[in-house]
């Protein structure tokens, strides 16, 4: 039996038993969907947000090419119909594996499984001036923050007479080659080289340098040397400035500070790096260094009995993945559907089967027409993995709606060379 706590769920029905999961990302969402259908199972969805939020798209949003709305659908919809399913908005504090217990801003929730699946945020290494002159690019809420900042900044340029105030209003700089910082990079280009010039007629865009900044030697480094090489060419053919072997010091005021020089930007996005959102009360031999949670091989957390971790959070170390699987939606999607599995089998003596990932292959885009994909058979760029990608994102996407505003934004946007989201849109203090 659960203690009495009080949030306002019922108790389990007799025979059931109460799943928890914290967070619903691709991992949360899908374990969340694929038990619902059960009824041995209750489930509690805990989320700070009330919405899934579509990360792959998040770069769009920053650059005025979707609205929020587009990649975001709310999580109550998907189980309308499920009365097993009981969704909570708060921020999770702590777990006490001893009692079962679950620690919200909004209460606590006793569980007989947890499945933690928070996901990452942004890792700025402990540098607290980056973090305090920089921004990720993880929520809505931020993609937002740096569409606001860099159309703010434009129009300061505008008006400042300083040349070093409005050169760093200008320029852009993105530290972090990846995916994340690659996309960006790409489409910030194409706002520049289509876009705002005929926006802000008064400005002189051969000024402004979008810089993409990465520490090791080349771009993509998840990918093979054939992407890294196309997506350099690709962004450079955009006249992005890409610095490889160059180490970010610090940021000060409008200032990046690297190893090889000063770089003049008011506009720094921060996608170096991510950390895992750990809570209290998982042992400390379970947390990495970067704040993943290492568990077996069938996602269940070093140490502990009843709970489990899945997606970007999750360590799994393995041969073929000695350091943890790659943090990517595929990982998370398939960890879900084999503990799902491993959940609906209990009581019918079947043998749980440990995680193995398949890899259908990864992809990143570059701007209009230019992506490089590579699949288990083959690799490829230009306009055909252009095209891939956005077939593979466009049914990635949750509901009709959603999807039909994005293919007519995409497809408006792509005959007319122009974006209609550029509104500066502050909250009110």
């Amino acid at each position: 039996m659960l203690q009495k706590v009080d949030i306002n769920i019922p108790a389990p029905k007799e025979g059931q038993e109460r799943v928890i999961i914290v967070g619903a990302g691709f991992g949360g969402l899908r374990l969340a969907r694929l038990l619902a259908g059960s009824n041995r199972i209750q489930i509690v969805l805990i989320d700070r947000n009330n919405y899934h939020q579509f990360q792959p798209l998040l770069y769009q949003v920053a650059t005025a090419g979707l609205e929020p709305s587009s990649i975001s659908f709310p999580i109550r919809k998907i189980f309308q119909k499920k009365k097993n399913v009981f969704i909570r908005i708060a921020e999770t504090e702590a777990v006490e594996p001893e009692t079962n217990t679950v620690k919200t801003n909004i209460g606590q929730f006793n569980f007989h499984k947890l499945v933690i699946a928070l996901g990452t945020t942004t890792n700025f290494f402990g540098n607290s001036k980056i973090e305090e002159n920089s921004i990720g690019l993880k929520t809505v809420s931020e993609a937002l923050y740096i569409r606001n900042q860099i159309l703010k900044n434009y129009e300061n340029a505008l008006v400042s007479e300083n040349e070093e105030v409005s050169e760093a209003a200008l320029n852009i700089a993105i530290v972090g080659g990846g995916p994340t910082g690659v996309e960006l990079a790409g489409a910030i280009a194409e706002l520049r080289n289509n876009i705002l010039p005929k926006e802000y007629p008064e400005l002189d865009f051969s000024r402004m340098n979008i810089f993409l900044i990465e520490a090791t030697d080349r771009l993509l480094g998840a990918m093979s040397e054939f992407s890294s090489q196309k997506a350099k060419k690709y962004l450079e053919k955009l006249g992005v400035k890409v610095l490889t072997g160059t180490m970010v010091k610090t940021c000060e005021g409008n200032k990046v500070i690297t190893d090889t020089g000063i770089i003049l930007s008011s506009n720094v996005v921060w996608a170096a790096g991510m950390k895992g959102r750990t809570l209290d009360g998982i042992p400390p031999e379970a947390v990495s260094q970067n704040g993943r949670i290492e568990v077996d091989l069938f996602n269940k957390v070093k140490g502990l009995d009843n709970v489990f971790a899945i997606g970007d959070i999750a360590l799994m170390k393995t041969p073929e993945y000695p350091n943890g699987h790659p943090q990517v939606a595929p990982v998370a999607i398939q960890q879900a559907e084999n503990l799902a599995r491993y959940f609906l089998a209990e009581g019918e003596n079947k043998e749980p089967k440990p995680f193995i990932y398949k890899d259908k292959g990864t992809m990143a885009t570059v701007g209009r027409n230019l992506a490089v994909v590579e699949l288990p058979f083959a690799k490829f760029g230009g306009f055909f993995a252009w095209a891939t990608w956005m077939f593979v994102h466009l049914m990635s996407i949750l509901g009709i709606k959603n999807r039909f505003f994005i293919f007519v934004n995409w497809l408006t946007n792509y005959f007319t060379y122009n974006l209609s989201l550029r509104l500066i849109i502050k909250p009110k203090k």
